[in-house]
Parts: C-alpha cells; sequence; structure tokens
C-alpha cells in the first residue's frame, strides 16, 4: 500500500510514540547514534516501517518534510491531549512526557476503543502556572515560545541545567512526574533542539 503518504487515503490511522524514556534505551543501544544527522528520526523510521510491514500497513512521519504530515492534528482528534499553556501537547497522565514517532495508514476501518471525551486539560486546573517562571531567559510564556532565544541561551552555555537535564520550565510542570525524560535522553532532545533553533546572527 505504497503512496499514502498525506493519510487521507487511510481509513484508519494509528499514532505510534513514547512515553518518558522508554525509547531510549533501545534507541541508544541501536548504533544510530552519531551515524545520521538525525538518528532518532532515522532509527524511527526503521522501527515503524517494520511495525508497518508486518501489520499490512503503510507508514507515515512526522519527519521528513516540508512539506510536515499533521500529527499535531491527528494527535488531537486521537488521543486524549491538548495543547499545554507551555506550548506542547499535555496528556492527563503522562504530562509533556510524550512524543509521536510516526503512524500507521490502513485502507480498511479498524474497531478501535473511543476517544475519553470526559477528561479536562490539566492546565485549566492549574492555577500556579509553575512552568512559566523557571526559565533563565523568558523564552517560555503562555501562548508564546522564544525558540530561537532559547536555543541561543543553550548555545551558549552548555553545561547548563537545561541543557544536560531538560527544559526547567517542562520539568516544573507536576503532571505526569513519573515519565520525566532521563537526563541522557533529555540531554539528546536539548542538544538537537539547540542546534535546528539556534538564531541566524549565531549561526552567521
Amino acid at each position: 500500500m505504497p503512496g499514502l503518504r498525506s493519510g487521507a487515503e487511510a481509513a484508519t490511522l494509528i499514532l505510534l510514540g513514547n512515553v518518558g524514556s522508554s525509547v531510549w534505551e533501545p534507541f541508544a543501544e541501536s548504533g544510530f547514534l552519531g551515524r545520521t544527522e538525525q538518528p532518532l528520526d532515522a532509527w524511527s523510521g526503521v522501527v515503524v516501517t517494520e511495525i508497518a510491514r508486518e501489520l499490512g500497513a503503510d507508514p507515515l512521519f512526522p519527519f521528513g518534510g516540508p512539506p510536515f504530515l499533521p500529527f499535531i492534528r491527528w494527535a488531537l482528534r486521537a488521543d486524549t491531549v491538548w495543547p499545554s499553556v507551555m506550548g506542547p501537547l499535555i496528556h492527563p497522565r503522562y504530562g509533556l512526557w510524550h512524543a509521536y514517532r510516526g503512524a500507521l495508514s490502513f485502507p480498511e476501518r479498524l474497531d478501535l476503543p473511543p476517544r475519553d471525551e470526559g477528561t479536562r486539560r490539566p492546565c485549566d486546573d492549574c492555577e500556579a502556572r509553575p512552568c512559566l517562571a523557571p526559565c533563565p531567559v523568558g523564552a517560555v510564556r503562555e501562548g508564546a515560545f522564544d525558540a530561537a532565544g532559547c536555543a541561543d541561551w543553550l548555545t551558549e552555555r552548555p553545561r547548563c541545567d537545561c541543557r544536560e537535564a531538560g527544559c526547567l520550565a517542562r520539568r516544573a510542570c507536576p503532571v505526569g512526574r513519573d515519565h520525566v525524560y532521563g537526563p541522557a535522553h533529555a540531554a539528546f532532545h536539548m542538544t538537537a533542539f539547540a542546534k535546528a533553533n539556534v538564531s541566524r546572527a549565531e549561526k552567521e
């Protein structure tokens, strides 16, 4: 079933991803680290493609663009997630510590459990907004995120706590504390984020 790149022809889409650092050990042991510019994407591509082959589905990915497939829109329809105060999707159990690494596109409609419609967005019951205070450069604001400002800070301070253990604002969220990314996993993502989002002036 090749060619379902947009997912528009699919009768069923199933998103695949990770919760917490469950993905880190198999990825770190895979040999992809250091082999490509985007090692996690490359590894995810191999894993998801193999799952798709075994199940007779077409593999789709949130990377490889532009153009990019609408994974956020799909997640909002399929999963119990919402945009958080600080931006990334938040889950009532896993908090900000989950990610979508691919999707399976099926030409037939599968019988799947319904989305839980009775749960509220955790941010709506959070008056303290602890995620908005810790950012040392003020990059995290309600409804806005200064990606270049954050990346510049990380690039100038490669040994800072944000880069070595993960975003301070994200770690301040009380939801899903049991699923916080481990240090190596967090540092990998922060290093990749800094490299991808550092300001134009810093790159020149």
